[in-house]
């Protein structure tokens, strides 16, 4: 098995004085939605991981209707993980597996900035 690692998107949303403005973040996520759309049906990947999808979903950079058509296109045997805190009641409905990951503690609460590449 292949593995490749994709980074899409223009960073932070919303913190950090990002200097993209929102339209400019929607669009590249919705890049990213093509992309993995693009993944889904290409048959060569087994493991597909929209990283962060929730929270793009909950910022409506996404669309609820773009998530469920990336699940709903799942092929049988691919593991399509969607991650992110605040997951659409709908878009957990068709899961497999849910988990949610707790916080014991975060670099943030003592003022550190989020990391690209580490917590984006």
């Amino acid at each position: 098995m292949r593995r490749r690692g994709h980074s899409h998107g223009n960073g932070f949303c919303g913190i950090q004085g990002t200097p993209f403005p929102y339209e400019e973040h929607r669009k590249a996520a919705q890049q990213a939605v093509e992309i993995a759309r693009e993944k889904l049906n290409s048959e060569r990947v087994d493991l597909l991981i929209p990283d962060e999808i929730n929270n793009t979903l909950h910022l409506r950079l996404v669309d609820l209707e773009q998530v469920l058509d990336l699940i709903g296109a799942k092929p049988p045997r691919m593991h399509l993980v969607l991650t992110g805190r605040d997951a659409h009641p709908r878009a957990i409905e068709p899961a497999d597996t849910v988990s949610e990951v707790v916080e014991i503690k975060h670099a943030y609460g003592k003022g550190i900035e989020p990391q690209p590449g580490i917590d984006s």
